[in-house]
């Protein structure tokens, strides 16, 4: 198989969907890998890089569209490259279609087969290929949100761990998952009083046996949410429903209850994001202001630390671009169903039914989409 990476194109987009590291196992397993030119230097890869390898060089995006059997990216096709994209063409990247009509149509009418990372699963109900970056965006969190908490940036003007006789920042984080643990680790780490809300119980159980010490954790009822965000500096939105569209959880209206200059950190923006007054940013404009509370909503937070971020996708993607490439999709979504899972789109079809909901589409299963 031939398998293509084009650069990314999103704003301020850094990494890169394949590492040479992964070029390698393709170019081994006897698969021919093209790289756009340039594709990796925005996480510290050269072209020379990928040649040494056994991978070939292209000057263009459409030459690698035009050349390859399977497409693997970071970010979820621009319109530029959906139209790019053909029938029998297979389609490896972050996709998150629920808050996304437009992606979502122009992916039915390419023909393309479309896995999206975000959708994989796991023996364990985890999410392995998200994970990774939700690692990197949970870590990030508190550190951005400290940012925009400065009052140069129309922040409260508020030390996250505070000094000696001032008290640190309140941090509240909704959702306990991978992204709010990440958060909550560093939060903590940066001195901030820190409370986490979910609501699972044996999360929160777990939580509480594992990092107790460090901060603390609650049930996330409406009234409770509401309660501890009026009383945060900072509010991280680590809420995620796999493959839907992220539940609003703070409203317009309540916006004024809120601290003047407390700080959303919305790390479910990819999803539609989970505050109300929620709109996806880049990192050349990552922060906005309504009614007296900032919003940082960036889509791309990895992108940032984008040579971490690069190695660790690469890391987790690899073994599933392998399968795909060795055995063809079908072979390996049929052989594995959590590869199965991560299908969203197949020969104009919707194969995910999270999706379908959220957009007000028909969708097939999965397995039906194999007998096509």
């Amino acid at each position: 198989m031939k398998i293509g990476c084009p650069k990314e194109i999103k704003p301020q987009e850094f990494r890169v969907g394949m590492t040479p590291a992964a070029a390698q196992e393709a170019v081994a397993n006897g698969h021919e890998v093209v790289i756009e030119t340039g594709a990796g230097m925005g996480a510290g890869f050269a072209d020379a890089d990928y040649k040494a390898v056994g991978a070939t060089i292209l000057g263009s995006a459409k030459e690698v569209f035009a050349a390859a059997d399977m497409i693997v990216k970071v970010k979820e096709p621009q319109a530029v490259e959906r139209k790019m994209l053909r029938e029998g063409q297979i389609l490896f990247t972050y996709l998150h279609l629920a808050p996304d009509p437009e992606q979502t149509k122009d992916l039915l009418a390419s023909g393309a087969t479309c896995i999206a990372y975000e959708t994989v699963t796991d023996r364990m109900g985890g999410l392995p290929l998200l994970a990774p970056m939700s690692e990197v965006a949970g870590r990030l969190a508190p550190q951005v949100g400290a940012w925009t908490l400065q009052k140069a940036n129309g922040g409260r003007g508020v030390l996250l761990g505070g000094v000696p006789g001032v008290g640190p920042a309140k941090v509240v984080v909704i959702g306990g998952g991978v992204v709010g643990t990440h958060a909550a680790r560093i939060a903590a780490g940066m001195g901030a009083d820190v409370t986490v809300l979910d609501r699972s119980i044996p999360r929160l159980r777990y939580l509480d046996d594992v990092f107790g010490g460090q901060f603390k954790t609650s049930y996330a009822s409406a009234g409770n949410t509401i309660d501890l965000s009026r009383q945060a500096d900072m509010i991280i939105g680590a809420v995620l429903i796999p493959g839907a569209a992220a539940p609003k959880l703070i409203s317009k209206a309540q916006l004024k209850e809120l601290k003047p200059g407390a700080a959303l950190v919305d790390v479910a923006i990819d999803q539609g994001g989970c505050f109300e007054t929620s709109r996806a940013t880049t990192h050349q404009d990552p922060i906005y202001e309504v009614d007296g509370i900032m919003h940082y909503c960036v889509a791309n937070m990895p992108g940032a630390v984008a040579r971490t971020s690069t190695i660790a996708l690469g890391n987790a993607t690899m073994p599933f671009m392998i399968a795909l490439a060795n055995k063809g999709w079908k072979k390996a979504c049929a052989d594995d169903v959590h590869l199965l899972n991560g299908l969203n789109v197949h020969a104009g079809k919707l194969t995910y039914a999270a999706v379908g909901e959220a957009l007000g589409l028909p969708s097939i299963t999965g397995t039906e989409a194999l007998k096509l």
